[in-house]
């Protein structure tokens, strides 16, 4: 019995061990056939352990197998990662090698867009100064035909006085002098020295004037009678027209406001863009004139007025105007109504900078092809 339970337990050797114990005691009661069925049951139970054993060492063997199959397939995971990081190190080389070339190639880009913008700033600085040498010159135009005016009247004046003195003289070698007549001749000469003095100072104003315009602003405000710079600048253009061509003449209308206070205001400046609004201004009305249109009459007018604690000045002419595309991009650097080698195209536009952002004002453009054209300044007090 115990060598039955042992069996079903799979504990074989000690069902043997018992079955051997059992043997040995029953030995003087079995027979022969029992010793034989004793071998036989040993024999079995060897045959189940061997079994037994050989079962173990093939799940062994499976599970090697399946470690195997492991290892290889993590084997071959990593051949193919390291296949892969290779591939993207020569990738990433590739890439590497072109930015560099790019970069190459970007900085020789920007080092070309640098010169070209230092070229194209020293342009523009020439073209600015042009203008204002335009502008200078076309002031001094206006100031040699416009100083010619006193110096005339001084001229004449002196060349007066000087007979009125030598007829003087000769009275005063008569034996019995004309006193009525001395006193005569005496207020003659005091008048015309009182006109001398008079142009004197009226050709030593425009001289004053000319060196302000031509001197560098330098920024500094200051209260200025801008119903005096415009009537200024209004006769200074059209004489400097006038002095290019002897044929022109235009009518000059001023409407100028009554105690208009001072402007505080770089007068250099303002002047400069009054000079360029007459200028151009007499330039439209030359050009309508030239097609022959009968009865046509050129006029420029300027006109002041104070408003809402603002000076507004405007300029108009009834000259060719201009169509809306061109009055669109009137204040753009560079653009210019004018035929070619007649204008810099940076006369509106520097006038503009210079109401707008120099003096906090608005300059503005109303104009109308084949009618005319009005700018309007603004400047607070």
């Amino acid at each position: 019995m115990l060598t039955a339970i042992k069996e079903q337990q799979g504990q074989y050797p000690t069902a043997l061990a018992y079955q051997r114990q059992a043997t040995k005691l029953q030995d003087s009661i079995f027979n022969q056939a029992k010793s034989q069925q004793l071998i036989t049951t040993e024999a079995r139970y060897q045959t189940k352990a061997r079994q037994a054993r050989i079962a173990q060492l093939a799940a062994d063997n499976t599970r090697q197998q399946h470690q195997l199959w492991a290892l290889l397939a993590g084997l071959g995971l990593i051949g193919a990662l390291a296949f892969g990081l290779a591939r993207s190190s020569r990738r990433r080389q590739r890439a590497n090698t072109l930015l560099e070339q790019q970069k190459t190639e970007l900085q020789a880009q920007r080092d070309q867009t640098n010169q070209a913008l230092a070229e194209l700033k020293a342009t523009q600085d020439q073209l600015v100064q042009r203008e204002k040498m335009a502008s200078l010159g076309e002031l001094t135009a206006g100031i040699a035909h416009e100083i010619q005016n006193p110096l005339n009247f001084v001229n004449n004046f002196a060349e007066v006085s000087t007979e009125l003195v030598a007829e003087l003289r000769e009275g005063q070698a008569q034996p019995t002098p004309d006193r009525e007549l001395e006193a005569e001749l005496l207020d003659d000469l005091t008048q015309n020295l009182q006109k001398i003095t008079q142009h004197g100072q009226r050709a030593a104003g425009i001289v004053r004037g000319m060196l302000e315009h031509s001197r560098t602003s330098t920024g500094e405000r200051q209260p200025t009678n801008l119903n005096a710079l415009a009537d200024e600048y209004l006769r200074l253009a059209y004489h400097g027209l006038r002095a290019k061509d002897k044929t022109f003449n235009a009518e000059l209308k001023t409407d100028f406001a009554p105690a208009l206070p001072p402007a505080n205001v770089v007068g250099p400046d303002v002047g400069r863009v009054l000079l360029n609004l007459f200028t151009n201004a007499f330039h439209a009305v030359q050009q309508r004139q030239k097609q022959g249109e009968a009865g046509y009459q050129p006029t420029v007018s300027v006109s002041t007025q104070l408003i809402d604690e603002q000076v507004v000045i405007k300029v108009s002419d009834n000259g060719t105007g201009m169509p809306a595309a061109a009055k669109q991009k009137i204040f753009q650097p560079f653009f210019t109504t004018k035929p070619t080698g007649e204008g810099t195209g940076l006369g509106l536009s520097l006038s503009y900078d210079i109401i707008t952002k120099g003096h906090g004002g608005t300059l503005t453009v109303e104009s109308q092809e084949g009618v005319g054209t009005e700018l309007v300044i603004t400047l607070p007090i």
